[in-house]
């Protein structure tokens, strides 16, 4: 709940403290934002469109598969990563998933998303979660040096905001694909590759802010039937890039169901100090 974070949060309008009372987070200074009846607080400012936040039917499909419990061995990654946390934030949180799963007994989430749909279900995703919607491109509304695990699985990577909310000592624990994610679908689909260059982008969008201190592989074959194959395109990128209806006869000549590779870079920074 929002109650449990709200001590983290900052008013992104002038970086004061945030109290909650009456459904609405505010400031000393006046600042009111409304919470929402599914329980997430909108701390975004600007009138600038979202641009390329998830739709329902995006957050339905994420839900879906990751209910499935398909990315189970990379949430328990991440659970042993935050194990000694006391506050988890996850940029680019989506529905929760994976912040939930990283969550021990007596710690509270902060999940951060542009996508008010995907945050109506992160809210909901653990008791001790509060959703806040947020563009993780601009300042972060959370206080300086409050979370002790930031967590970031396929989303956006803002190297000096990260590194102004991580606490000392904390870790950054950043999920990206490998080339041979989602393979063979990547081929037989024609979906969006990973570039071997994903890597290195991933340290240039850190530097001077972190170091790498290790990373794993988490590597394994699923076997998806074609409801499944239709969500794991439909709950990222290749949604915007997919034509829904070419889609569907292509994966119709998939074998069903068809082995898929799952393929993620768990990578560890710690802040350069």
């Amino acid at each position: 709940m929002l109650a449990d974070v709200i001590e983290h949060l900052a008013c992104p309008v002038c970086r004061e403290d945030l109290t909650l009372a009456g459904g609405v987070a505010r400031c000393a200074a006046g600042h009111g934002f409304d919470v929402a009846r599914q329980g997430y607080v909108s701390l975004r400012t600007g009138s600038a469109p979202a641009g390329t936040a998830d739709t329902p039917a995006m957050v339905e499909a994420r839900a879906r598969f990751l209910g499935a419990g398909h990315f189970a061995p990379v949430a328990d990654r991440l659970r042993e990563i935050a194990a000694p946390a006391g506050v988890v934030l996850d940029a680019g949180a989506g529905t929760g998933y994976h912040l939930a799963a990283a969550l021990g007994p007596a710690a509270v989430g902060i999940a951060l998303d542009i996508s008010k749909h995907a945050l109506k279900r992160a809210a909901r995703a653990h008791p001790r979660i509060g959703a806040v919607v947020a563009d993780v491109w601009r300042p972060l509304p959370v206080k300086d040096g409050r979370a002790e695990v930031l967590l970031n699985v396929f989303a956006p990577r803002n190297g000096p905001e990260f590194a102004r909310v991580l606490a000392p000592g904390g870790v950054l624990a950043v999920v990206t694909p490998t080339p041979g994610h989602l393979a063979p679908l990547v081929a037989r689909l024609g979906l969006l590759s990973v570039g071997e260059a994903k890597e290195r982008r991933l340290g240039e969008a850190l530097a001077g802010h972190f170091a790498e201190a290790g990373h794993m592989i988490e590597e394994y074959e699923l076997t998806l039937g074609h409801e499944d194959v239709e969500a794991a395109v439909g709950m990222g990128p290749n949604a915007w890039h997919t034509d829904p209806m070419a889609l569907a006869k292509e994966i119709s000549r998939l074998p069903d169901p068809v082995a898929v590779n799952m393929s993620c870079r768990i990578s560890m920074f710690r802040k350069i100090t």
